[in-house]
């Protein structure tokens, strides 16, 4: 193993027994819904179906970003024991989170100066950001040093695809994602648009799609347009969705027949309830490694 901890934050998307497993500390962010405040904690305090319920039923959250403080308080254990920190976060097109990390290593590097520790903006959202530090963890485990690891890191952020689409476009509009004029149309006209994020990190709308099977189908055609080596991917594949199972095991099933040299089984996860607060119910996102996402 590297002689170094990764570690992330709870908005990677997976599962707890993946972190553990890893062996990645993981730092929560916070969401608030019905005016409580909860920690993201992978569905623990609120299951994950129950809180797409409270958002299907009116429930209207929000959420906050790891802070400086925190990041120190997580950091620190981490430090006093003499291991230096390769810490990925969520795409800066998203959160501010990564300017926060930024601030707390630097306060961390004055009060531990013989420790490294390197931010790293994976430009990554949901489980693509998890699938590209569940990579991470493969370099450490195979004995990469701290730089050579984070180079890695910072060569392929771009090669994670991230794409979704989404049934219900509710908590879109109300984030600013998407235009109420064209929630309102995707409503009436049955339109599930197919999104993905740019190269900046940002969440795109791409294509507007009449119905939910056209849309499963378009977003498999884009993992054979950008997968590498096309049909022939041989690299893992993650799908999160929120509160529709049956609709990621329908991606996934399509997937699996037309990517036979997969690694493993497609990996279907919950999307948390932070990223969950923000596409609400109903959306399927598809992540894999591809060709370089250049817009």
């Amino acid at each position: 193993m590297g002689n170094f901890v990764l570690t992330c934050c709870s908005t990677a998307d997976m599962k707890k027994g993946f972190f553990e497993s890893r062996k990645i500390p993981y730092v929560c962010f916070h969401y608030t819904i019905d005016g409580v405040t909860y920690p993201d904690d992978l569905g623990e305090s609120i299951p994950f179906e129950k809180f797409y319920e409270r958002i299907a039923k009116g429930a209207a959250p929000y959420t906050s970003q790891v802070n400086v403080e925190e990041y120190c308080n997580f950091f620190e254990p981490i430090l006093k024991e003499g291991k230096d920190i390769l810490h990925l976060t969520l795409s800066s097109g998203i959160s501010g989170t990564y300017n926060s990390a930024c601030v707390a290593a630097s306060e961390m590097r004055q009060k531990y100066p013989g420790k490294t520790i390197i931010i790293l903006d994976t430009l990554g959202a949901s489980s693509g950001y998890g699938l590209l530090t569940d990579a991470a963890a493969d370099l450490r485990d195979n004995g990469a040093t701290l730089e050579a690891a984070a180079q890695w890191v910072m060569n392929n952020r771009l090669s994670v695809h991230h794409w979704f689409f989404s049934t219900d476009l509710t908590s879109f509009k109300r984030g600013g994602r998407i235009s109420a004029t064209s929630a309102m149309l995707g409503t009436v006209l049955n339109i599930c648009p197919l999104m993905n994020i740019d190269d900046t990190g940002h969440l795109i709308p791409r294509q507007k799609i009449r119905t939910k099977k056209r849309a499963i189908q378009e977003m498999v055609k884009m993992m054979e347009l950008h997968a590498q080596n096309g049909s022939r991917y041989n690299g893992k594949c993650v799908i999160a969705h929120s509160a529709c199972e049956t609709d990621a095991k329908e991606v996934a099933a399509l997937i699996e027949s037309r990517f036979p040299m997969l690694s493993g089984k497609v990996i279907i996860n919950s999307i948390g309830c932070v990223i969950g607060s923000h596409t609400g119910p109903g959306t399927v996102a598809l992540f894999f490694f591809g060709d370089k996402r250049t817009d």
